[in-house]
């Protein structure tokens, strides 16, 4: 029997209209669609409306065995689409373990490009990026996080951070303790939404500006 096909399938990072054609295609014809969180997969389906799928979670608390689970009905024949809850899967998100697994048991897998945070903010910055270092999520654990600031400090190019929203007030804090509060940041918040905002101004600035918001947020140190 040949196997199935894995899908690598980006979806919109904020607004619905940012997927491709070939992604839709891809989504309504898979025989599974893999997800994060099945409320979240649900709605991603409905936006782009499209219909009932049969959806399965692959998350940081089943990944080890529902991987190889999902590699196992590959190897059997079908056709699955991985997405995340926005971007790009398997950045900064499940999924790589899957990939990884694919690959040793020599199931195709096809990657569908879309929205990613990264490259949109990285298209509006003012730095020349010719380099620039993805620092991605931070350590949560205080003395942790201060180790990894000081040696990211160390680098000479824009490092590119991110993390969850409620955590948007303590990364710009831990940013100026680290870096400074005149140090320039690009922060670019709910981006693709209607409310997007796009900052080029020093930490410190951007502090006193945001005063304990939470947004969706990615932000490079310059």
């Amino acid at each position: 029997m040949q196997s199935g096909i894995l899908y690598i399938v980006a979806t919109p990072i904020g607004n619905p209209q940012d997927i491709t054609l070939r992604a839709l295609e891809i989504l309504k014809s898979a025989d599974r669609i893999i997800c994060e969180e099945r409320r979240i997969g649900s709605t991603i389906l409905r936006q782009l409306k499209i219909g009932e799928k049969p959806l399965v979670e692959l998350n940081e608390h089943n990944e080890e065995q529902q991987a190889q689970e999902l590699a196992m009905a590959l190897l059997n024949g079908e056709t699955m689409a991985l997405i995340s809850d926005c971007g790009t899967p398997a950045f900064a998100d499940p999924g790589a373990l899957l990939v990884q697994l694919a690959l040793d048991y020599e199931i195709k897998i096809v990657p569908v490009p879309g929205a990613s945070s990264l490259m949109t903010l990285l298209s509006v910055s003012p730095a020349p990026l010719k380099e620039f270092y993805f620092a991605g999520f931070l350590p949560r654990k205080e003395d942790e996080r201060r180790r990894r600031l000081d040696q990211l400090r160390k680098l000479r190019v824009p490092v590119v951070l991110m993390d969850t929203p409620y955590r948007l007030e303590r990364m710009l804090q831990d940013v100026q303790s680290a870096f400074g509060k005149g140090r320039m940041i690009t922060l670019g918040l709910n981006l693709t939404l209607p409310n997007e905002k796009i900052l080029h101004q020093p930490v410190g600035e951007i502090i006193r500006q945001l005063k304990g918001q939470k947004s969706e947020f990615i932000l490079i140190v310059h």
